[in-house]
């Protein structure tokens, strides 16, 4: 039986953007181990049939004796599972999984699921990064980007060769079960809904900003935030906005499906993603879409066609876009909806991005 091994930072985000691919690798008759921290989601791999090993790890900062300490441990356990193909997900299971990946001589595949903040700003962390994963990108079978801009971003840089094996997959998927059409509301309110960490690279203050000038113009618009707050100057920020009822602060919430089915609109002013998960569930569900013109988040809309998109970091470019949105007949916006499902069936659907796995790990496992 052929061993997979998985590594990667986070269980609910492996469970809820990529848990049909343990599945159908043990399906296919895979041996299937996950390495991550514990947490909630871990209970439903192991029901699944993988093997579960726990992996604490710092995922926000460079902490060089926790860094070398989860190094330790990935070489650790390659050495005890002997996999014959390791995957791994996000920065630090890329650099520090690919670091032990290559001292064991160890086939891996990565997956690079977005630059993240440190890549984004221009922070002097980025020049170890760079070095960090120049060094563990060398050897590895194959690499999937989200976009082509972080593709081409780790080209310039020479993160990856040029004769490396990559491709692009449409991010995570989105599971079209899970995600059904839902009819757009026929509401008197328009509602926008942002859906994200609240944190300032997601644009937040754009959003905040735009809403407090539509809400002067247009009272019957209604402005939904939604996501954990990640960086404290926006708890009395928030405050401040409900106070003034330009915003409701709905928190983190686990029912996603149900607040996009309320939603006129979902908005992700981010300054870069991977792919924009939210974006593709928001379409999948027949909502148009509001986002930037940027890597990550423009591949999910056609300008137009299934909703708008604006500039970085310019909250009179949004505030533009929304008022386009708003002065939209009610058919025309419904139309806008249907076309964003349309689009997610041929270009999102989650069985595109696990059949590309899929081929990958029996192309490479039965060449062993």
């Amino acid at each position: 039986m052929k061993k997979i091994l998985i590594l990667a930072n986070n269980d609910i985000g492996l469970y809820n953007f990529r848990k049909e691919l343990p599945q159908r690798l043990l399906r296919l008759g895979y041996d299937v181990t996950i390495a991550l921290p514990y947490g909630e989601k871990v209970e439903k791999f192991k029901d699944m049939g993988c093997n579960f090993i726990e992996t604490p790890m710092n995922r926000r900062g460079m902490n060089v004796i926790q860094d070398l300490k989860l190094l330790i441990q990935y070489i650790k356990i390659i050495k005890k599972i002997k996999p014959d193909l390791v995957l791994t997900y996000t920065i630090k299971p890329n650099i520090y999984g690919g670091i032990a990946c290559r001292s064991l001589n160890q086939k891996v595949i990565h997956t690079v699921t977005g630059l993240g903040s440190v890549f984004i700003r221009d922070l002097w962390i980025k020049k170890i990064l760079i070095k960090l994963n120049k060094f563990s990108f060398k050897n590895a079978c194959h690499i999937f980007f989200l976009n082509k801009e972080n593709q081409d971003f780790y080209k310039n840089i020479k993160i990856i060769a040029n004769q490396q094996q990559i491709s692009i997959v449409p991010g995570s998927g989105v599971n079209l079960k899970e995600f059904q059409f839902n009819e757009y509301p026929n509401n008197e309110k328009i509602k926008f809904t942002f859906i994200a960490r609240v944190i300032k690279d997601k644009g937040i203050e754009e959003f905040l900003e735009s809403a407090k000038n539509i809400k002067d113009k247009y009272p019957n618009v209604e402005f939904d935030v939604v996501g954990a707050i990640d960086e404290d100057i926006y708890l009395n920020k928030l405050k401040e906005y409900e106070k003034l009822k330009v915003v409701n602060y709905l928190g983190h919430r686990s029912d996603i499906q149900e607040i996009m089915k309320k939603s006129s609109c979902i908005v992700l002013p981010s300054y870069g993603e991977g792919r924009g998960t939210v974006l593709q569930e928001g379409a999948a569900i027949g909502r148009p879409l509001i986002t930037c013109d940027t890597h990550g988040c423009k591949d999910n809309v056609d300008d137009g066609y299934n909703g708008y998109l604006c500039k970085v970091k310019d909250y009179k470019s949004l505030q533009n876009s929304m008022e386009k949105f708003i002065n939209l007949s009610f058919e025309e916006k419904k139309e806008m909806g249907l076309n964003s499902r349309n689009k997610a069936e041929k270009e999102f659907d989650r069985d595109i991005v696990i059949k590309s796995y899929i081929d990958k790990i029996n192309q490479i496992t039965q060449m062993l």
